[in-house]
């Protein structure tokens, strides 16, 4: 028997899972965790041995069957997902059940918007509601403004407007939602890696660039620039930064993070600003 008061939680890695849960229960909501083996951190089982309103449900990524039958058992008709789950492990280490075999085979193109749209269909055909973890997480969103104690440099600013236009293109074809920029020109955009994981890689590459002989035009400060897809599905993949955001930038060399504000989750805001501030890094969201 479904129960208003219960939400259905699928988590990823990191710490989002654990900050969706605190939001939950701090709304008085009892959550029924399905943790992703190959994502979900062993630790949500210490949260659930210490709160009997969280139970947890461990499965295979590709178990979309196991999935649905657990929230049915369960109760659950609205859930949401938290927590990234790597796009490799999507499309090439899962082991589907017949469910999600079938959903595969019938996707237009495989890209993770598709996939996980297709997934809150059938969640959906089966009575179970897939909601935006911002419902609860709302305060963590990015407001307009200055976020640290330096603003951006007027080449940083130039950098930003230039690095919007791009990240904007290329998230509209789901490729990534990050780019880096320098001097206004492209240095790296986002794939299936992730967002630090782009930060560092363009960082390698500045520093080859930077060795070579001669002047380069590429010889200044890095900056990112994240946004939101153009029509960005709430529900999953939202924007997410923080403090390991802030650690990849620095050990990149970048000096400057502009981010979508409203559309954008900020974790852990006080230590993400004391770190940008004892960095120098400037961090914006228009």
């Amino acid at each position: 028997m479904s129960n208003p008061n219960i939400l259905g939680l699928i988590a990823g890695n990191g710490r989002f899972p654990f900050l969706l849960l605190d939001a939950a229960r701090a709304h008085g909501l009892t959550v029924i965790v399905a943790a992703i083996q190959e994502e979900t951190d062993p630790a949500i089982d210490s949260r659930a041995a210490a709160d009997p309103a969280i139970r947890v449900h461990w499965l295979s990524l590709g178990e979309l069957s196991k999935l649905i039958e657990t929230f049915q058992r369960e109760g659950v008709t609205r859930a949401t997902m938290a927590g990234q789950v790597k796009h490799k492990q999507i499309f090439s280490s899962i082991r589907p059940d017949w469910r999600l075999a079938k959903l595969l085979l019938n996707l237009r193109t495989r890209n993770t918007d598709m996939l996980l749209g297709a997934v809150a269909k059938v969640l959906a055909d089966e009575g179970i509601e897939l909601i935006s973890s911002t419902q609860y997480l709302e305060p963590l969103l990015a407001q307009p403004g200055i976020l640290t104690s330096r603003a951006p440099s007027e080449a940083e600013w130039n950098d930003i407007a230039y690095g919007r236009t791009v990240a904007r293109a290329i998230a509209g074809y789901d490729l990534g939602q990050t780019v880096v920029i320098a001097a206004q020109a492209c240095v790296a955009v986002e794939a299936m890696e992730g967002t630090d994981a782009t930060i560092l890689r363009a960082g390698e590459l500045f520093r080859t660039l930077e060795s070579e002989p001669g002047d380069s035009t590429l010889a200044r400060a890095l900056t990112v620039v994240k946004v939101a897809k153009p029509n960005q599905d709430m529900r999953f993949d939202v924007p997410v930064v923080g403090v390991p955001t802030i650690e990849a930038m620095h050990r990149a060399g970048a000096t400057c993070l502009a981010l979508e504000a409203g559309r954008t989750l900020l974790f852990d805001r006080e230590a993400m600003k004391a770190l940008a501030d004892m960095y120098g890094i400037a961090v914006v969201a228009e």
